[in-house]
């Protein structure tokens, strides 16, 4: 077994993006091939920012909250005619531009370690769409949101080069649909997802690393269902890398209670492509350096490399702890 580097899902509590690129590189640059700007300000609650966006948007209006099983949410409606929303700029371009020329100013500086890429790591068009629309009018506000979404995406790789860039699909609410915990607005769920993955993925240019980080969320640090064992993100995790898109890391999650070699046994049927980089969240907060170490242990009975990483960001962490979580990601690798 060989453990290779770390991973950062995304959000990271800090003051803004100058001192998470300046935290974060000081305590792991060496490890790390990506680097995100730690979705500061209003982004730290992953989409939660979203359904401001969706409230304002002409031809949707806010009504009574959704389902609370894990998710304490608003919902908005079609109002009027019923068409189609027509959405403005959602804030992601926006962010990752202005993410961008700090990061680039900072790494030319020497201060962040020259070879890392600038990581920008969007949800994926689903999950917003899941999480703040009305289940009978989804079908017709995703198609909408989805290709806003893409066209921010554009304007990202159109203004940051390609060479200093990687993307990230946060694949969240898909799992929520795959596991029976949200309903989904079309049929043939399995399809649907994969589809609406590779069309995420597909437009993202091939000269542009990419990744998939796969999450059963952390909202109030639980999931909103705990697998048994890692079927289901394997069988997910080989469908992506089947795609007609290269794939430059996956991102699994490892629930704290997998203390059984049978959880990490469908992680042997991986078979990953050797330019496709695997990331395990081993990483809890909770139990430190030892419960971390088991669950290396344990994955690398079946995995024979693979890096270390958190099951999701940090943005719902106090930001105190944030010094503690990097210290505990470099006492894994210098170990490892």
């Amino acid at each position: 077994m060989i453990v290779e580097g770390a991973h950062l899902v995304g959000s990271v509590p800090l003051a803004d993006a100058e001192t998470v690129f300046l935290t974060v590189s000081r305590a792991l640059g060496r490890h790390l091939a990506r680097l995100p700007d730690g979705e500061t300000g209003a982004r730290k609650d992953w989409i939660a920012w979203q359904y401001a966006v969706l409230a304002a948007t002409p031809g949707l209006a806010p009504t009574a909250p959704g389902d609370r099983v894990y998710l304490r949410r608003q919902l908005v409606h079609l109002a009027g005619d019923r068409a189609a929303p027509r959405f403005g700029p959602l804030g992601y371009a926006d962010a990752a531009l202005a993410s961008f020329a700090t990061f680039d100013r900072l790494q030319r500086a020497g201060l962040v370690p020259a070879g890392l890429r600038f990581q920008v790591s969007l949800p994926t068009p689903l999950a917003p769409v899941t999480v703040f629309v009305e289940l009978g009018d989804r079908a017709i506000v995703e198609p909408a949101y989805e290709a806003r979404l893409l066209a921010e995406l554009g304007r990202i790789v159109d203004g940051i080069p390609h060479d200093r860039l990687a993307i990230q699909w946060d694949v969240a609410a898909e799992l929520g649909h795959l596991e029976g915990v949200w309903p989904a607005h079309f049929d043939d769920v399995w399809g649907g997802v994969l589809a609406r993955l590779a069309r995420a993925g597909a437009a993202v240019p091939r000269d542009v690393p990419l990744g998939y980080h796969l999450c059963y969320g952390d909202f109030g640090h639980h999931h909103f269902a705990t697998p048994a064992d890692a079927s289901l993100l394997v069988r997910l995790a080989r469908a992506l890398v089947a795609l007609d898109r290269p794939l430059a890391w996956l991102h699994l999650p490892v629930p704290i209670g997998w203390t059984a070699p049978a959880a990490y046994a469908p992680l042997a049927e991986l078979a990953l492509p050797a330019a496709t980089h695997l990331y395990l969240g081993v990483v809890h907060q909770a139990d430190g350096v030892d419960g971390a170490r088991r669950r290396i242990a344990l994955a690398g009975e079946v995995v024979p490399r693979f890096g270390i990483a958190t099951e999701c960001g940090w943005g719902r962490r106090p930001p105190e702890t944030i010094p503690a979580l990097l210290d505990l990601h470099a006492a894994l690798l210098a170990r490892a």
